[in-house]
Order: structure tokens, then C-alpha cells, then sequence
């Protein structure tokens, strides 16, 4: 985990890695599943909300600062603006 704070949060690979883990046990998948995505799309709508308000804030601020203020891979952050004004959630 500590060489991902090095680089920022990549909410790409994060969930690709969810995924991944979750996937790995069938026990764990009928046990957990439910909760953990519950707790990942709570963490996405918090970071989404952070990234709406740095990005209103900050309107001509480049993807680098969200890596900066939110620790955000430079990957995270333009997936994150994309998915965003694909969802109407940025103008």
C-alpha cells in the first residue's frame, strides 16, 4: 500500500484490484461482496464530491493539482474528471 500513496489513489486499478481480491474466494465473495462494494461506491461518491469542489474552486487547474490536494494518480485524476462530465457532474 505504501508504494500506491507514493504514486496517489488510481481508482481504476483500485477497483480492478478490488475486484480481483474479491473474486479470489468464493466464501469471501458470498460473505462480503455486498459490504465491500457498498463501502468502495461510498468512497467513490466521497472522492467524486471532493473532486467537484476542488474543481469548481479551482476551475482552470490542471488535472496535476487534484493529484496534489486529493492524492490522486495522474491516471486517477483523469479518469476521474472524464467519468465526471461524462456523467454531467462537470460542465
Amino acid at each position: 500500500m505504501a508504494e500506491c500513496m507514493d504514486e496517489g489513489v488510481d481508482p481504476t486499478h483500485m477497483c480492478q484490484s478490488l475486484v480481483s481480491k474479491v473474486a479470489q474466494s468464493k466464501q469471501l465473495r458470498a460473505v462480503t461482496e455486498p459490504d465491500i462494494l457498498v463501502l468502495f461506491e461510498d468512497w467513490l461518491d466521497e472522492l467524486e464530491m471532493e473532486v467537484v469542489g476542488q474543481i469548481k474552486s479551482h476551475p482552470k487547474a490542471d488535472p496535476l493539482k487534484l493529484t496534489r490536494e486529493l492524492g490522486l494518480s495522474e491516471n486517477g485524476a483523469s479518469f476521474m474528471i472524464s467519468k465526471l462530465k461524462r456523467e454531467g457532474k462537470l460542465g
